[in-house]
This record gives structure tokens, sequence and C-alpha cells, in this order.
């Protein structure tokens, strides 16, 4: 094979990159299923399994020290424990907003997360941030803004998930863990509140796993799988392109999203959030359609 015929890390990580936001897009039909179990338990179900699957596949190439070594690091236990909670942040919120109705309201929050990681990798990064950046930067929050006014209150359920993630997205890139390592850093953080919640709730007779029924049961014990795999491709992903491009590419999980939302479940787009979501994919465009001449 010639050199010239092997994809660069950045040709990898960018393929890898659509095929993580492809399988977030989608996750919604996954959750639906679950509706009826309470959120915050599927929540804590994902953290113990991905933790579970983390540790079984670190186990299997002889790398459990490199998770001792992670939290024996000050910075970098930190780093676990910061990506940790957010993603689980990130998790509840938006588990929460699909199985009550809000897939659109959702999607508009993974629209405006890739600004905020542009914003992000320019100052913690030292990304460039050119004038047709700000200006897609500057549309974006117009957009959100004049939206917020037209509702009364700030599309909180947006906000907060694009920040969460947006923040996440930084602390993997700033931490460089190997993807297996760092899912299994971040899930072990937090994976003591999710077991004590979940005994909780079964000595209380409310836990959903043990329950009548093999789908929800089995779909709860998969939950770690399907959490694991598209996280660890963006941990691939962002140890490999920039936070800019990462970015981006997000564009296609939330238009999965939106399509789900309104057309398979049937909900209505209102005007503030049409105004918030034309403005956001305007400012995709802008940034888009500039970047040869950005460069």
């Amino acid at each position: 094979m010639l050199r010239d015929d092997i994809p660069s890390e950045s040709g990898r990580g960018t393929a890898v990159a659509f095929a993580t936001y492809g399988m977030w897009g989608l996750l919604p039909l996954y959750w639906k299923q679950l509706h009826e179990v309470d959120p915050l338990q599927i929540i804590c179900h994902r953290v113990v399994w991905a933790l579970l699957f983390a540790f079984l596949v670190l186990a299997a190439r002889g790398r459990l020290g490199a998770l001792a070594a992670i939290y024996r690091d000050r910075r970098r236990r930190g780093a676990a424990i910061a990506g940790g909670i957010l993603i689980a942040a990130n998790w509840g919120i938006y588990i929460w907003a699909v199985n009550a109705g809000f897939i659109a309201e959702s999607a508009l929050g993974y629209y405006i997360n890739p600004l905020l990681s542009i914003a992000l990798g320019a100052l913690f990064f030292k990304e460039s941030f050119d004038s047709f950046t700000a200006w897609a930067v500057a549309i974006a929050a117009v957009g959100v803004a004049a939206a917020s006014i037209m509702m009364g209150v700030p599309p909180w359920i947006s906000l907060v998930l694009a920040l969460t993630f947006a923040l996440y997205g930084a602390v993997k890139k700033k931490a460089g863990f190997d993807p297996v390592e760092g899912l299994a850093a971040e899930t072990l953080a937090v994976a003591p509140l999710a077991l004590a919640y979940l005994a909780a709730e079964h000595l209380a007779g409310r836990g959903a796993l043990g329950g009548p029924g093999l789908k929800p049961n089995l779909m709860l014990v998969l939950s770690g799988v399907v959490t694991a795999i598209p996280l660890l491709c963006f941990g691939y992903a962002s140890n490999r392109i920039t936070l800019q491009r990462m970015g981006f590419v997000q564009y296609l999980s939330p238009s999965i999203q939106l399509v789900l939302g309104l057309v398979v479940y049937g909900e209505k787009l209102t005007p503030p959030l049409a105004v918030a979501f034309a403005s956001v994919i305007a400012a995709a465009a802008l940034y888009a359609t500039t970047r040869r001449r950005a460069g």
C-alpha cells in the first residue's frame, strides 16, 4: 500500500466522529422503549453497566493498572471526576427530555453545542477563531436569545445539554485519555452514587431491573454497551481532530434527532424553536462554507 493511501490520524478521527454522532442521533429510538422506567434509574444503569463493560475490556487487554494510575495522579483523577459528573448530568437531562416529549428541544441543544465547542477550543486549546467563526457564533447566539425572549424563558433543556456536553468534550481533549481507560475512569467516579441509588430503589420495591418482562431488563443491561460504544468512539475522535471539526461533525446527531422528534414521534416545532433552529443552522452553514476562505 502506498503511503498516500493510508488514512491520516485526522481522517480516521473524522470518520469515527461521523459514526459516533450517527449512533447518538438514533439513541432516542432506544430510550423511548424505556419510557416507563424512572429516568434516574436509567442513568444509573448506564453508569454501572458501562463501567462493567469498560472494566472487562481493560482486563482483557491487561490494562487495569492504567485505571489505577489515573486515580493516583491528582490532575488526571480530577479530569476523570469532572468528566463523569458532566456526562452523567448530560445523560440525565437528555433521557428525561426524550421521554417527556422534548426530543426537538434536545436536538436544539446539540445544535448549539458545536458553537460552544468552538469557543472552548479557542479559549483553552488556542484553536483559530477567525472573523467568519465569530460571525457564526454571534448569529447563533442572537437566534437563541430571540427564541428565549419569544418563549419568555431561556430554552433551558437545550442550553444545559449544550453546556454540559461542550465542557465534557473539552475535558476529554485536555486529559487525552485512552478511550477505554477514560470511560472506565469517568464512570468509576460516579458509580458509587449510581449503585447506592439503585440499591435504595430496589430495597424500596421500585427497582426496574428484575421486574416483569424480558425486554426492559435486557435493555437496561445492554444500556452499558449502548452507552460505551459511542463514547469510546468519541474519545478516539476527540484526541485526533480539533474541537471545531468535532463540533461541526456533531450536527449529524441533532439533525437525526430532529427528524425523529417531528416525523416519528409527532412533536411540534414551535415558533421560538424554529427561530433558534434557523439561526443555528445558518451559523453552521456560514462556518462550513467559509473554511477554505478562512484558511
